[in-house]
C-alpha cells in the first residue's frame, strides 16, 4: 500500500484506504474516491496531481493525495 501522490503516472489502482478527518474522508467521497474503486494517476505538476477517477480528470493536491491509499 502507498499514498496516490507516489503512484506511478499511468497505472490504474485501486483504491484500498481513505484517511483524514470525517470532513476530509467525506470530501473525497463525494469526488469519487472510495474503497474498492479504481483511479488512474495522468500526471503530476508541482504539488498537484490530476487523476482519471469515473471517467473524469481532477487534480487533487498532495496534501489530499497523500491521505489516499492505492
Amino acid at each position: 500500500m502507498l499514498p496516490l501522490c507516489l503512484a506511478d503516472p499511468g497505472e490504474e489502482l485501486m483504491i484500498k484506504k481513505v484517511g483524514g478527518s470525517a470532513e476530509i474522508k467525506k470530501h473525497l467521497e463525494d469526488l469519487g474516491f472510495t474503497v474498492g474503486g479504481s483511479v488512474t494517476v495522468v500526471n503530476k505538476l508541482g504539488e498537484n496531481v490530476i487523476v482519471k477517477i469515473k471517467d473524469s480528470r481532477l487534480a487533487i493536491n498532495e496534501d489530499m493525495a497523500r491521505k489516499i491509499m492505492v
